[in-house]
């Protein structure tokens, strides 16, 4: 082969390798701006699903403070409900022993 052909096939052989270097390099960009895109839709889906988890952590929270919030109630009236009916049955006692004492004092100044 002549020097001037071996010349031309390596200025064609460089000039292909140019082209290949620029496609890959075109690629390169492309795969990485796709990579780029599905990592924000990656992000974005993580983030919806937090949202929903802490919604629902949120609303799980409220309902168990709510049913320990009457169970609180519950149990606070039916105490109230038990003194007050321990005050009743005493009742009439303490009456009795007040006026008895105060009939004690009255006579005891007499």
């Amino acid at each position: 082969m002549a020097r001037p052909e071996v010349l031309d096939r390596i200025k064609q052989a460089e000039g292909d390798v140019d082209d290949i270097v620029a496609e890959a390099k075109a690629d390169r960009e492309e795969i990485v701006a796709e990579a780029r895109d599905r990592a924000a839709e990656i992000r974005a889906e993580a983030d919806r699903d937090a949202e929903e988890i802490a919604e629902r952590k949120l609303s799980d929270a409220r309902e168990e403070i709510e049913a320990e919030r009457e169970s609180i109630i519950e149990d606070g009236t039916d105490e109230r409900d038990r003194l007050e009916a321990t005050a009743s049955e005493r009742e009439d006692a303490v009456i009795e022993e007040i006026l008895a004492t105060f009939e004690e004092t009255v006579h005891a100044q007499t």
